[in-house]
């Protein structure tokens, strides 16, 4: 028969036997933890246990299963993890100070505990996302998703307006560059070699101090290549043909720009790339349904054979389990709304 390994509260074992002295044994057969003078006053480590198991042992519980459930399940984790927590503990021992963590979670050494279990716990969880991708969901996102890199050229024109900035300036102001921006457009329209008159235009009349002098060269660009505010130009840049020009103003955040597209790339192979949209899929399939994140745990101590022994922390956990599904569900629907 296959032997059970049972989690126990190991604080009571330690205060029982943590100085090597003989604990006085109280006449229900129980252990003291406490003793006084009056023999008719004690602390049992039985009356210890239950008051801990009525406040504070379902945290402590899922501590304890899941630090050796996780550390059993990714052995080769554990400095990453370690790393990351003290690198975490830091930071905020900086940000807020160590009395505020203290006041919080008891101890320093507690919140770092708990940092590492968390890594431990947040890969567990991806991992199960992950195996809830299927093979279509992935070559849908592969399809729709997956881009090949474009090498494009822009030159940029600001339009000066700020929050303070009048509508009556506000619209002096666009106008003015628009019209540069058509400028720029009438001139590529009249060049006889496009390219290399883009390129001049770039150092004549770019705005972006960082690529102006390189004929405005963004070199081979893709998603997240460059910031959230370069996305309109991308798109704009990926209906192009290859050795053509936008023919209206592109607005961005930055200001309007007039964009060359030079070539595009192959597109990267779906092996090339699987491991990439598995990992972006499991993230929304996280974002969509918060429930997940309670049942990728749930099955990672379903998988161990956990069992709690304890009837009321049994109930305490199967409680704690329906309670937080309960608070992701309305999460999520809250989201949705």
């Amino acid at each position: 028969m296959k032997k059970r390994k049972i989690i126990t509260l190991g604080l009571c074992t330690f205060l029982l036997c943590g100085c090597g002295k003989t604990i006085p044994t109280l006449s229900d057969g129980s252990q003291a933890v406490i003793s006084f003078d009056d023999e008719n006053l004690h602390v049992s480590a039985n009356e210890l246990y239950e008051t801990m198991k009525t406040q504070y042992a379902l945290d402590a519980m899922i501590q304890l299963m899941d630090k050796q459930i996780l550390e059993k399940e990714y052995p080769d984790d554990l400095e990453e993890a370690k790393q990351t927590a003290e690198s975490t503990l830091k930071s905020m021992k900086d940000t807020y100070g160590e009395d505020q963590i203290i006041s919080y979670f008891g101890s320093v050494d507690s919140y770092s505990n708990y940092l590492y279990i968390n890594e431990l716990q947040q890969k567990a969880i991806l991992d199960y996302a992950k195996s809830q991708v299927n093979d279509k969901e992935i070559n849908s996102y592969y399809e729709k998703n997956i881009y090949p890199d474009v090498v494009v050229d822009h030159i940029l024109i600001k339009t000066g307006v700020t929050s303070d900035t009048s509508d009556e300036d506000k619209e002096k102001l666009e106008t003015e560059a628009k019209n540069k921006i058509n400028e720029i457009i009438d001139k590529l329209n009249k060049a006889d070699n496009k390219l290399e008159t883009f390129k001049e235009l770039a150092k004549e009349y770019s705005e972006d101090e960082a690529t102006k002098d390189n004929g405005g060269s963004l070199g081979a660009i893709n998603t997240d290549t460059l910031s959230s505010s370069y996305d309109e130009l991308l798109k704009k840049a990926r209906e192009l043909k290859d050795n053509t020009y936008s023919t209206e103003n592109i607005t961005t955040e930055l200001g309007y720009h007039v964009i060359y597209k030079e070539s595009t790339s192959e597109k990267a192979s779906l092996d090339t790339v699987k491991d990439t949209i598995v990992e972006d899929l499991a993230n929304e399939k996280l974002t969509e349904d918060s429930t997940m994140r309670i049942t990728a745990m749930q099955k990672l101590r379903e998988k161990y054979g956990m069992k709690i022994e304890d009837s009321e922390l049994k109930e305490k956990y199967s409680n704690y389990i329906a309670n937080s599904i309960a608070s992701a569900r309305q999460s999520d629907n809250q989201t949705e709304s």
